[in-house]
């Protein structure tokens, strides 16, 4: 059995963003066993946590973010990518600044930083996710394939093409995940741009404290005054990019990545069902089932019972953000000796009122509205629009729109396989449960 690890003491480091140019500040402490990685924002007036998992990813260019309400941490890749090929399970990043520092644009400074803390192991089994089955994401010729493999590592293959600038070239590299080998052949790299994308990127601002000496701007005739650490860098680097965004998992992978002109985008993509793979694996071995909530476990948190909970489980759950569930209509219900006997169609109301009961248990996840209760206040843009009838599954999933102290709003969606049946806007009033 893989034993959990964490640095053994705090650590720190400093520096200017890559794309923000601002200057920042990371410590990094110990992490309590299975509290996975975690960042802490601290310059801002209430600290806020935001857990490096793939649900916290938000959309940026050229980067990976992590972001929890208004709040956000840019370029965490570098680091990340450390941080997994340390080995590091649990480790708290306490970061004062919007972004994270970027020395040298490689990712060579924070694992030297956190080899330096030293390792101690913790007494809880490593989280491991081993990829079974293919995975696979693209988007016009780029790709990434995501593979078993007879292997406890992660093996990545990454086939980076830039066939029409002399400057690059076509490079392919393979290795082995190990933090040996990405210290030797990995951690130096650094980022790179063509010469247009650097111009482009200081127009308008970003990476301003930058020259050609201190990040690979690449002309048709390679590095402009400065010179490749490896004579495949740039390859070397998506690497490292590709295995701080894996890092977001939120535990070792064990497989094969097979990458042709991917980036943090598609790397993205692919993360996201990596996660979902694995935590629905984990609720299997754990549960039986792959539902986040099963029907005891939404009755302990909706009050509604037979004939009128509506919402048999919960498959998919992002934070306090978006909520997928599960509604199997069959013709014993009760609604159906009525609505109608010889046609039996399930009323449209009771398909809003699932809806709705959905929206309540995204709700209670947020630890603020704890012992409270969604209770409908109105309902907006209804559209009904088509049958629903005995033999159908209702996939429902509810977005938050907004979330205060006393009110909620959630974008609702139901669809039977391809095509929505129902959809509208629900706004909540939030009210302890004893004074219902």
């Amino acid at each position: 059995m893989k034993l959990q690890k964490t640095i053994q003491s705090e650590c720190r480091i400093s520096g200017k963003g890559l794309f923000g140019s601002k200057e920042a500040k990371v410590v990094f402490k110990p992490g309590p066993a299975d509290s996975g990685v975690v960042f802490v924002r601290t310059d801002v007036p209430e600290q806020v946590r935001i857990k490096a998992i793939a649900p916290n990813i938000a959309e940026r260019s050229r980067r990976t973010t992590i972001k929890k309400g208004a709040v956000s941490i840019e370029t965490v890749e570098h680091c990340l990518a450390a941080i997994s090929a340390l080995e590091i399970d649990n480790i708290i990043v306490e970061v004062e600044g919007p972004e994270l520092p970027s020395p040298d644009c490689s990712s060579s400074e924070y694992f030297r930083v956190l080899k330096g803390a030293g390792l101690v192991e913790q007494q809880a089994a490593r989280k491991e996710f081993v990829i079974s089955e293919p995975i696979t994401v693209s988007a016009g010729d780029a790709c990434i394939y995501a593979l078993a493999y007879a292997d406890d590592r992660l093996n990545i293959t990454f086939d980076l093409d830039y066939g029409g600038h002399t400057g690059i070239g076509r490079q392919i590299y393979s290795c082995r995940l190990t933090p040996e080998g990405f210290e030797r052949n990995l951690a130096r790299a650094r980022t790179f741009l063509l010469e247009p994308e650097a111009r482009q990127f200081q127009a308008r601002g970003m990476g301003a404290h930058l020259s050609p000496r201190d990040i690979l701007v690449i002309d048709s005739d390679g590095p402009i005054k400065n010179s490749f650490r490896f004579p495949d860098e740039c390859v070397r680097h998506k690497i490292v990019d590709l295995i701080g965004d894996i890092a977001l998992v939120g535990r070792a992978v064990r497989g094969r990545i097979v990458s042709y002109k991917s980036g943090h985008s598609l790397n993205q993509q692919l993360v996201r069902k990596l996660y979902e793979e694995a935590e629905r694996q984990e609720r299997m071995a754990r549960y039986g089932t792959d539902a986040l909530l099963d029907i005891r476990q939404i009755a302990k948190i909706l009050p509604h019972r037979y004939p009128f909970l509506l919402v048999d489980k919960v498959i998919e759950i992002e934070g306090d953000r978006f909520i997928k569930g599960i509604k199997n209509v069959t013709f014993n219900e009760q609604f159906f000796q009525g609505h109608f006997p010889g046609t039996p169609i399930m009323p449209g109301v009771l398909i809003v009122e699932a809806m709705a009961q959905l929206s309540g248990l995204l709700f209670a996840q947020t630890l603020e509205h704890t012992g409270k209760l969604a209770v409908l206040l109105s309902m907006d843009d209804v559209k009904l629009r088509k049958a629903v009838v005995p033999g159908d599954q209702l996939i429902l999933t509810a977005e938050a729109v907004r979330s205060r102290k006393r009110t909620a709003q959630c974008r609702c969606k139901a669809m039977v396989g391809e095509s929505v049946v129902a959809e509208c806007e629900i706004k909540f009033m939030l009210v302890d449960n004893e004074k219902i």
